[in-house]
């Protein structure tokens, strides 16, 4: 009988390669341990997310660069916020970020799709994931689009190495029907395009990747199943992105290697470590849009 393949998203692999312990706490520990409070810089990316996947559900003369902007507003978040006057200043800069980005997308050029589900199969796993835009190119090829609002500001090496793009483009291409080998990261702050084409090779590098940290994660999961729950299979990994784990307070290493963050850090703290690629929660992409790093202020 063949063996069944295994079911994942690129963040529940990258969350496995990051830490297993709280790779145990997100996925397999129920009930869940509770997490810390909302991070700032996560709303931003949510309202950011679901305001242009709006935009696009409007119809094309409706697709004004100030109702991006009204639609941030509409959909603001004040978790993790100090206070109502830095909420009220953060949303005041996500709003201009749009309506800037927004002012030069062509409102009647349609995306083959947003917020689009795309699943791919390997030999080993079934991968799935949602992307934020994927673009039709004049010559009927298909364009992975992954917004970012974070300090970082991404570069062509950041598009090339993430596994998730390359996922996107692998499931676009297999759910679409379509060439995918173009990966792009959009990032609202300064407009930045940071751009990656990929070649068969270099996305079966990114699906063998794949396929070995789903290995690890199908391994520990079964571990789990039969009652093995210690560092043996589940060790932490701690180091200074502990500062931004929902899943701190319930893990010593992790306290003992950074110090913790305020839920407002991420806005601006020049001397912080960043929070990691995999800080945000799966199901924040999943029903908000936001993207696989999109946790990174």
């Amino acid at each position: 009988m063949p063996e069944q393949l295994y079911a994942c998203t690129p963040t529940r692999l990258l969350t496995w390669q990051g830490c297993p312990r709280r790779y145990r706490f997100t996925y397999l520990d129920r009930p869940q341990p509770p997490k810390g409070p909302p991070w700032a810089h996560t709303s931003i990316g949510a309202a950011t997310h679901v305001a242009l996947a709006q935009w696009f559900a409007l119809p094309p003369r409706a697709r004004t660069p100030q109702r991006g902007a009204d639609l941030v507003r509409r959909n603001w978040l004040r978790d993790g916020f100090r206070d109502d006057d830095q909420s009220r200043a953060a949303r005041g800069r996500a709003a201009a970020w749009v309506e800037e980005y927004l002012a030069k997308i062509d409102p009647a050029r349609e995306p083959a799709g947003v917020e689009k589900a795309v699943t791919a199969q390997t030999a080993t796993l079934v991968l799935s994931g949602r992307a934020d835009r994927i673009d039709a190119a004049d010559d009927g090829s298909l364009v992975v689009v992954d917004y970012k609002t974070g300090r970082h500001v991404p570069t062509a090496d950041d598009a090339a190495s993430s596994l998730a793009l390359a996922v996107y483009a692998v499931g676009a291409r297999r759910t679409m029907r379509r060439p995918c080998t173009r990966v792009e990261l959009h990032h609202l702050p300064t407009g930045t395009v940071a751009v990656a084409e990929h070649t068969r090779a270099s996305l079966d590098a990114h699906v063998a990747t794949a396929e070995a940290l789903g290995a690890g994660a199908a391994a520990a999961d079964t571990a789990f199943a039969a009652g093995r729950t210690g560092d043996d299979v589940f060790p932490p990994a701690p180091g200074r992105h502990c500062a931004w784990c929902d899943y701190r307070r319930h893990c010593p290493q992790g306290r003992a290697a950074a110090p913790p963050m305020q839920p407002w850090s991420g806005l601006a703290v020049p001397d912080a470590p960043e929070p990691d690629e995999t800080d945000e929660p799966e199901e924040t992409h999943e029903t908000a849009g936001t993207g696989p790093d999109e946790a990174r202020p």
